[in-house]
């Protein structure tokens, strides 16, 4: 265990890393915002979902700092009297949730469906990325907006984990084409290289030598590309339910929250909605400007 740090400490990724004031400030601002939101029932002072806790003659309080002496509450409150800060770690920890696990479904039918196609080639080939090229022509946030949309019409009554299992299938949906591309075109490349050429002779079946030798030669791309789709799948998520076909209202989300507080801004309760999404855009600014580090640091030809 510890040689293998010692060797990551001592590899060309870690010293660009220590290299880069940017990627470390980027990196503290997410682990951060991934601790608040995994440890979310320690590290918040309050429950926002907690009925039983909430007083409705604390709705609408501003923040500890803009009226001094007036709440008690660093973030002040919202319409319904919850904790802004707690019910943005809270709200963190849902977007993150459903924009990770996205990425990971995305990346893995992606990958898939990319490895066959650059490998195999011919009609499957041709097949995949006709598919891609039609879901490329539509918005994704479009398609994204029109499975939610069904979901919760089919499911009115679902239970929360159907409703996060339909916004998680139609923010994947939108999601793979790009790793599927991205690999096909990797693979067309490593398939005439002479290792796989070698694996051939000596009788290594294709399956293997897809999964052992074409695999890790491709995976490079596929993080940059991941990293940086988790941001976009956080603010596909946060739209989705800011335009009310999100996640369930027992559940808010960044997005959720937004949307609640963005009918008291013109009233003067400008915290409900501008606090939340301060929080969206760290989590989206910080995650990308980690994507750019790694594909620098990946990239040979930019050291």
């Amino acid at each position: 265990m510890t040689s293998t740090l010692m060797r990551w400490y001592d590899s060309d990724v870690a010293y660009s890393f220590r290299r880069s004031p940017t990627a470390m400030l980027a990196a503290f601002v997410a682990i951060v915002c991934v601790f608040c939101a995994v440890f979310a029932g320690w590290v918040s002072p309050h429950n926002p979902f907690d009925l039983a806790t909430l007083e409705l003659s604390d709705a609408r309080l501003p923040p500890a700092w803009a009226e001094a002496g007036s709440s008690k509450y660093l973030l002040g409150t919202d319409d319904q009297g919850r904790d802004i800060l707690s019910a943005v770690i809270y709200g963190a920890r849902i977007s993150l949730v459903v924009g990770a696990v996205s990425v990971v479904l995305s990346v893995f039918v992606g990958v898939v469906l990319g490895l066959i196609a650059g490998f195999w080639g011919g009609w499957l080939d041709s097949f995949l990325m006709r598919v891609c090229d039609v879901m490329l022509s539509f918005p994704a946030i479009l398609i994204a907006l029109l499975i939610a949309g069904v979901g919760r019409a089919l499911f009115p009554n679902a239970h929360t984990s159907v409703a996060f299992g339909v916004l998680i299938l139609s923010i994947s949906l939108t999601g793979w084409v790009q790793y599927a591309r991205t690999v096909r075109g990797s693979t067309l490349v490593e398939r005439n290289k002479e290792y796989v050429q070698a694996a051939r002779v000596t009788g290594v079946s294709s399956w293997r030598i897809m999964v052992r030798h074409v695999l890790p030669n491709v995976m490079g791309p596929v993080m940059v590309l991941a990293t940086i789709q988790v941001a976009t799948a956080i603010i596909t998520e946060a739209t989705l339910s800011f335009l009310g076909v999100g996640v369930p209202p027992t559940s808010p989300s960044l997005g959720t929250l937004i949307r609640v507080g963005n009918d008291y801004l013109f009233s003067g309760e400008w915290w409900i909605t501008v606090i939340p999404g301060a929080m969206l855009v760290l989590i989206a600014v910080s995650v990308n400007l980690l994507g750019d580090w790694l594909r620098d640091a990946l990239n040979p030809r930019l050291r």
